[in-house]
């Protein structure tokens, strides 16, 4: 088996040190891996593999060598040092949207569309953003045997997906005091915030452009109609939402359980009367998308209604890019063979 120099650029935030522990988790093949940040964070160490590894600050050295360089540092830092770390020969998997809405750019679900990095050999690759995740793994396995003629989805996101600034304004206000830093605005404990991102001149913000733009690009559907609302709840860990969908055509509804029981890298939890349902509690901590309340939406022709709850840190970031470098090394070590 081949081994690989691997890169983590945002290496100290929360997406970066997930990135770590999925590496290990999954025995990645790594012979040499180098965490980097911003010269802010340089000299602090993280766990990897039983040991504490120093933090380098990103230049252009550090991707020297580098055959996978796993980016979670944000849009300008993914603008800046991804084109660096591809003239270096590295393959960049990034987990911000810079790179997303780019036609020569796949954006992978490797659940989904992996064919798409088989068929082609790109330098750039994008992870989705995590409430897209998990929504279209869950419409995945509906679309492919009814076809999708309409999504409305509400997304209840955990401050986690602000990053550490988010969880440390929910901690602080539910001890009872002013958050200095605040990461959203208005308080967050006992509060739901319809606001994630900036507000486009239409009224959506660009959190919902995301799950439109993206679940469109996943499916290679441009025409698919999607109404997202997105909205953030005092919760740390793992986002939930609540999924309206119009299926194609007719459909059991027993039928639409099995098909989704028996999708890989999902989990059904299906039963009311036991008060049985996807959790925060439940996901986080997991890489499986949980679905439940599985119903009839009887407001609309052939309408199904879902509960989809996942680990924004995990399968919705870290889990799902790193799933992408297992494909990207897959292929490479095919097509070295042939």
């Amino acid at each position: 088996m081949n081994r690989y120099t691997v890169a983590v650029l945002g290496a100290t935030g929360l997406v970066g040190r997930t990135m770590l522990r999925i590496l290990e988790d999954r025995d990645f093949p790594i012979s040499t891996l180098r965490p980097l940040a911003s010269a802010r964070s340089a000299g602090t160490t993280v766990p990897f593999d039983g040991r504490l590894l120093d933090v380098s600050a990103v230049d252009a050295q550090q991707f020297e060598g580098v055959d996978i360089a796993l980016f979670s540092a944000g849009s300008d830092a993914a603008r800046e040092w991804g084109p660096v770390a591809v003239e270096r020969g590295a393959v960049v998997i990034d987990n911000s949207s810079a790179f997303r809405d780019k036609a020569d750019v796949p954006l992978i679900v490797p659940e989904i569309n992996a064919e798409v990095l088989r068929d082609a050999d790109p330098r750039i690759i994008s992870n989705p953003n995590c409430s897209t995740i998990q929504l279209v793994m869950a419409l995945q396995p509906l679309r492919v045997r009814y076809g999708i003629r309409r999504v409305v989805v509400c997304t209840y996101q955990s401050v986690s997906g602000a990053g550490k600034k988010g969880i440390d304004q929910l901690h602080t206000e539910l001890r009872g005091e002013n958050a200095q830093v605040r990461a959203f605005a208005h308080p967050i404990a006992d509060n739901v915030l319809p606001h994630i991102a900036a507000f486009d001149d239409d009224g959506f913000t660009t959190e919902e452009r995301k799950l439109i733009h993206e679940t469109r690009k996943i499916f290679s559907d441009p025409a698919l109609r999607i109404s997202p609302t997105c909205a953030r709840v005092p919760v740390t860990s793992c986002h939930s939402e609540a999924v309206h969908v119009e299926l194609a055509g007719e459909y059991d509804l027993e039928e639409v359980r099995e098909l989704l029981e028996n999708t890989t890298g999902i989990i059904v939890i299906d039963d009311p009367e036991s008060t049985a349902y996807p959790l925060p509690t439940i996901a986080v901590g997991r890489d499986e998308v949980f679905v439940g309340r599985i119903r009839r939406d009887a407001s609309v022709e052939n309408g199904l209604a879902l509960w989809v709850v996942a680990d924004n840190l995990r399968k919705g970031a870290a889990t799902n890019a790193v799933q992408i470098a297992e494909l990207w090394r897959e292929r490479s070590e095919s097509t070295q063979l042939q």
